[in-house]
């Protein structure tokens, strides 16, 4: 493991041997220099891990110097030293970035704490920042698709703004990387992203999950629970498949979204919360408030921003750029060496449906990395599904848009035929504008995208 680089900078020479002795015997590298610019030369070119660095020298002084190297690599730690300590020029110091201010004279052990603090939380500022890194690559939308780009459009019109915002959209689409891309590149984005799915806690327990509880405010409450909403203060809270909410729960959000404040279980005490809210559907909402299942008021308070993301069959130009890019990211998380794949395997992926949306074709791009022997992927390679179309998907997408001379044997299916074919030649007729069709015909751009699904319309088969 390679030794940590310190960069002692101090007129007096007796310091700096001083430094030098006690840190190379502790396994740190030690630079030195006498003088602010000699300092900043060594800085720029050594680029140390950290610095000590006197306040009182001739010419460039301590506190012009740790003003030059924080614009220089703001994450190197500077710790200050000085012979005329005081608490003016320690709180000055600290206010322009230091880590710590140290008085001379100065016992090695006091020294080397700090030393030692210094590094660790640049570490950790370090492996923080990596991870960063790692999570906004699996969670970056991808492609270059005109549906996308409105998606991102939009996206960056809302993010500044603490607007409330709702994301709907087919399960698989994407909707919680919308989500993050709004957190990212908000006011907010250096607070806590605090993801909720709504639709896979129970009942009885989503409203403890959200607010939280007292302890022995219910059997099995053996300690108190800080909510996520109270865990979501001063950042955001991402809602997911918010459709799922019962009616009680639907009130209590409403609450925090007018009032802003949150009761825990078992307490009359109320919370104060800035939280933004974010949340997500794959369900009609409109349709679920006229059968009387989601608070018309809370709509109207959750879509002040409505976001669709469209399906990946509305999209499937994106899909090249889409299975590279989760190549590459399953090839590295995997640790395997990576892979390339036919043009012919990838437009077998391209023609493919994707009812799963993104999250399917992630999913199989995944299995492919792992599964193939060899270093590159052919169609022979893909998953029957994905190399020939279900027999299902054929007989759905084969259907006349005529029904008459088509057998029906119930009332049901005669009316299933019916509604295909009118949807079939309105969408004709609409040059398979999906929200032009939509508006035509007087029905929410989601329930149309449910119908087309339910009947496995597409203007591959039926255009």
């Amino acid at each position: 493991m390679p030794k940590s680089r310190v960069l002692v900078i101090d007129d007096e020479a007796a310091i700096r041997d001083s430094l030098k002795m006690t840190l190379e015997y502790e396994g740190y590298e030690c630079l030195g220099a006498a003088t602010g610019q000699e300092g900043l030369t060594i800085a720029e070119r050594e680029v140390p891990d950290l610095v000590l660095l006197d306040v009182k020298m001739p010419g460039m002084d301590g506190l012009e110097v740790l003003d030059r190297l924080r614009s220089m690599n703001e994450s190197t730690p500077v710790i200050v030293i000085s012979g005329h300590g005081s608490i003016s020029t320690a709180v000055e110091a600290t206010k322009k970035g230091a880590f710590d201010f140290i008085e001379k004279p100065f016992a090695s052990d006091r020294v080397l704490v700090g030393l030692r603090n210094a590094l660790a939380q640049r570490q950790l500022r370090d492996e923080n920042r990596t991870l960063r890194k790692v999570v906004e690559v699996r969670h970056q939308m991808i492609g270059e698709s005109t549906a996308l780009k409105s998606v991102m459009a939009a996206v960056g019109r809302a993010a500044p703004t603490n607007a409330t915002v709702l994301i709907a959209g087919e399960s698989g689409v994407g909707k919680e990387l919308v989500a993050r891309t709004i957190h990212r590149n908000s006011l907010r984005s250096r607070e806590r992203f605090v993801q909720v799915n709504c639709a896979a806690i129970p009942e009885e327990l989503i409203e403890s999950e959200l607010f939280g509880h007292e302890k022995g405010s219910f059997t099995g409450a053996t300690e108190k629970q800080i909510g996520k909403f109270e865990q979501a203060d001063r950042g955001t809270i991402f809602l997911d498949e918010v459709g799922d909410m019962s009616a009680k729960t639907q009130a209590k959000v409403l609450r925090v979204l007018q009032e802003g404040e949150v009761e825990r279980l078992g307490s009359a005490r109320t919370i104060k919360v800035d939280v933004r809210v974010i949340a997500a559907t794959n369900k009609s909402l409109e349709e679920e408030i006229e059968k009387g299942r989601f608070r018309d008021d809370l709509y109207f308070r959750l879509a002040v921003i409505p976001i669709f993301v469209p399906p990946l069959r509305e999209r499937t130009g994106d899909i090249p750029l889409l299975v590279r890019h989760c190549m590459d990211l399953f090839s590295r998380e995997n640790n395997l060496r990576p892979k390339r794949i036919t043009p012919a395997a990838l437009d077998a992926l391209q023609r493919c449906r994707w009812k799963g949306n993104v999250r399917e074709l992630s999913n199989t791009v995944e299995r492919l990395i792992i599964m193939t022997e060899g270093d590159t992927i052919d169609v022979a390679d893909l998953p029957e599904s994905v190399r020939s179309p279900s027999a299902g998907a054929a007989r759905g997408g084969s259907g006349t848009a005529d029904t008459d001379g088509v057998k029906a044997g119930t009332l049901r299916e005669f009316k299933d035929n019916a509604e295909r074919a009118y949807l079939v030649a309105k969408l004709r007729e609409n040059g398979w504008n999906i929200s032009r069709t939509a508006e035509v015909i007087d029905t929410p751009r989601s329930n149309l995208y449910k119908k087309l699904e339910q009947y496995q319309i597409s203007q591959e088969t039926d255009g």
